[in-house]
């Protein structure tokens, strides 16, 4: 088992459903969606280009996917991250557009987000105890000849070279494309999401997401909003979220989607 602690949008929102269809699957239900339909571009072709982040589902990463160090379990990962969230304030990225991510495309801000770059610095700060070391296999998978030293750095200290000074808030849509597959996706990508990036984008909470076993696709285990108790709207987006959660069926799942942060928000 591993876990991840990530952004994504909620359930309900326009973009996680359009992300799921350009991706083939939910990151919620793990459920697979039908792709959309593009002039010019076969089913075929937009499940080859997806496949990697298919599998790991529409997020952001913040810590990367690791295993629990030895003496502490889920439980005590959820309540840390509970009362973690309960500390941070909401904010908003203005405005994202279709870029490149090393030679992926993807979500990236228009601007520089100082707010998510210092969260995401406080995550790995909080939940490194969480984190057991780093195998050999799984150092010599992060390709650490290609790093810079202070990737390679970070490889060691942190279990992820792109954290810190090297961290870029993105969510994935491809997996490694060559530049001229890069530039003739990038009109049929923009057609799929530009009209879901219209508004600025809420980053009111923090999803912890599991890989069940090796190789198994990551899908969200529970969603944790920022902010407390008391300055969170009350009533109704509690019900919207457990409506949300009974139709989705994660709220009967093995790992009931919200069943951590719904008590909360309440």
């Amino acid at each position: 088992m591993r876990y991840a602690i990530c952004f994504t949008p909620p359930i309900g929102d326009p973009l996680s459903a359009a992300a799921a269809s350009w991706l083939g699957r939910s990151v919620y239900s793990g459920e697979p969606v039908e792709p959309p339909s593009i002039a010019g571009l076969r089913v075929s072709e937009i499940a080859y280009h997806t496949a990697v982040p298919r599998r790991f589902g529409f997020h952001a990463m913040i810590m990367a996917p690791f295993r629990l160090a030895e003496g502490v379990d889920e439980a005590q990962l959820l309540r840390t991250l509970m009362h973690f969230t309960s500390a941070e304030t909401p904010f908003a990225i203005e405005r994202l557009e279709i870029g490149r991510i090393s030679q992926c495309l993807g979500l990236l801000p228009m601007l520089p987000i100082p707010a998510m770059h210092m969260l995401a610095t406080r995550v790995l700060q909080a939940f490194d105890r969480f984190r057991a070391p780093l195998s050999e296999e799984e150092i010599e998978r992060s390709d650490p000849d290609r790093l810079t030293a202070p990737q390679f750095a970070n490889l060691h200290r942190w279990g992820d070279p792109f954290v810190m000074e090297e961290y870029r808030f993105h969510l994935k849509l491809t997996g490694s494309l060559a530049v001229d597959v890069g530039r003739r996706l990038e009109a049929p990508l923009r057609e799929v999401f530009e009209p879901h990036l219209m508004k600025p984008l809420a980053v009111d909470s923090l999803a912890l997401l599991v890989e069940t076993e090796k190789g198994a696709p990551m899908r969200v285990h529970s969603q944790h909003p920022l902010g407390k108790v008391s300055g969170r709207p009350q009533g109704k987006r509690a019900v919207r979220i457990e409506a949300q959660l009974s139709a989705s069926g994660d709220a009967r799942g093995p790992w009931p989607l919200a069943a951590s942060s719904l008590s909360a928000i309440r």
